[in-house]
């Protein structure tokens, strides 16, 4: 059955020669081959602001940009995430897109009805890391704290599950073209 797929491309470098754009490309054209509808957000081109108030992250307007971001997750019924591990976490502009996006009133309830589970509930999410460091350093000896984090922390939280994730360590030393075909693969599924 053909999916709604929105590909979160999160690697904030422009630059196309990203793996992190390549794996985000091989997931839409093969998705797209298979008969999902797809739509993409890159945050390496997608002006998203810092939040600096919890007054503003509460009841603040979010920007064009930001809307439109909301419009894309809100039709998904799967958000695919890709983005690069930097200092033990995903990049700043990563956490700054998901506290724009997954606001109050849009991902999470308020008011009398506050709390879990969010408003993005029959939505399910695949999690894909690059990183330098062998992918089982980053998950057995740091325990993947920082994909933990946004599993259970946004996504759970605003009501995504199941939240599935693929770490792909040793980026530099080579093996793209396994990480591409991979990525082909789940496109097709829509997985």
């Amino acid at each position: 059955m053909p999916k709604k797929i929105a590909i979160i491309d999160g690697h904030p470098d422009p630059d196309e020669k990203r793996l992190c754009h390549a794996l985000a490309d091989a997931y839409a054209d093969s998705a797209t081959s298979a008969g999902h509808a797809v739509r993409r957000i890159t945050l390496a081109k997608t002006e998203i602001p810092f939040l600096r108030t919890r007054a503003d992250w509460e009841t603040g307007t979010p920007s064009p940009a930001i809307r439109d971001c909301q419009e894309i997750v809100g039709w998904a019924d799967h958000l695919v995430i890709i983005y690069p591990l930097w200092l033990g976490s995903m990049p700043a502009l990563v956490k700054a897109f998901f506290e724009q996006v997954f606001r109050p009133g849009f991902a999470i309830r308020v008011g009398s009805r506050a709390g879990w589970p969010g408003l993005l509930t029959g939505k399910s999410a695949r999690i894909v890391v690059t990183m330098g460091m062998p992918a089982w350093v980053y998950r057995w000896y740091f325990l993947a704290h920082s994909l933990k984090s946004l599993e259970r922390n946004i996504l759970r939280f605003s009501g995504i599950k199941p939240v599935r994730e693929i770490l792909i360590g040793m980026v530099e030393a080579g093996g793209a073209p396994k990480w591409i075909e991979k990525l082909h693969a789940l496109g097709r599924a829509g997985a």
